[in-house]
């Protein structure tokens, strides 16, 4: 049953672009991506360790990737998680990893790896697909033209080990 795809002609594009669903096989093809995009965020570029992280969550479907070709050629991923609320008792997801490769910006790539994680969530009957980034990603505009609205209603706080003073 060969990797499901989902291939696209879109006017914003120019030529082809393929979106794969990634398996444990496309890990070499994705990995560059996916360590651009940590260095991206002032993480320190580590390709073993990233092709390991992405082999993990694959293999333990902890994930879903969703990688975008053009011409075979690996140009952008995003990477999504699932969640679950109590209180709807539904499934959710978070699509927490966005890049497209710089050469390949500004072509509608972005917008594609959106649209497919949003179908991902539909098709898995999702509650909804919670969109992380930074404060300053200039990216917020297609994310907002795309139907995502920023979460005015609830704050979000984060725990860390080891740099909390509290002992509490």
């Amino acid at each position: 049953m060969g990797r499901k795809h989902l291939s696209i002609i879109s006017e914003f594009v120019g030529p082809m672009i393929k979106i794969v669903n990634a398996t444990a096989k496309e890990v070499n093809d994705v990995a560059p991506l996916f360590d651009a995009y940590r260095v991206f965020y002032k993480s320190v570029s580590d390709i073993s360790s990233a092709k390991k992280f992405l082999t993990d969550r694959l293999s333990n479907n902890q994930s879903t990737i969703f990688i975008a070709y053009q011409d075979d050629k690996a140009v952008g991923f995003t990477q999504i998680y699932p969640m679950f609320s109590s209180v709807s008792m539904q499934s959710l997801f978070i699509l927490n990893d966005l890049y497209v490769d710089p050469k390949f910006r500004g072509k509608g790539i972005g917008e594609l790896l959106l649209k497919a994680g949003k179908q991902y969530t539909l098709d898995h009957n999702g509650k909804s697909l919670i969109l992380e980034t930074a404060i300053d990603n200039p990216a917020q505009h297609l994310y907002e033209r795309l139907g995502w609205k920023k979460d005015d209603e609830y704050l979000h706080y984060t725990w860390t080990p080891h740099t909390n003073t509290s002992n509490s």
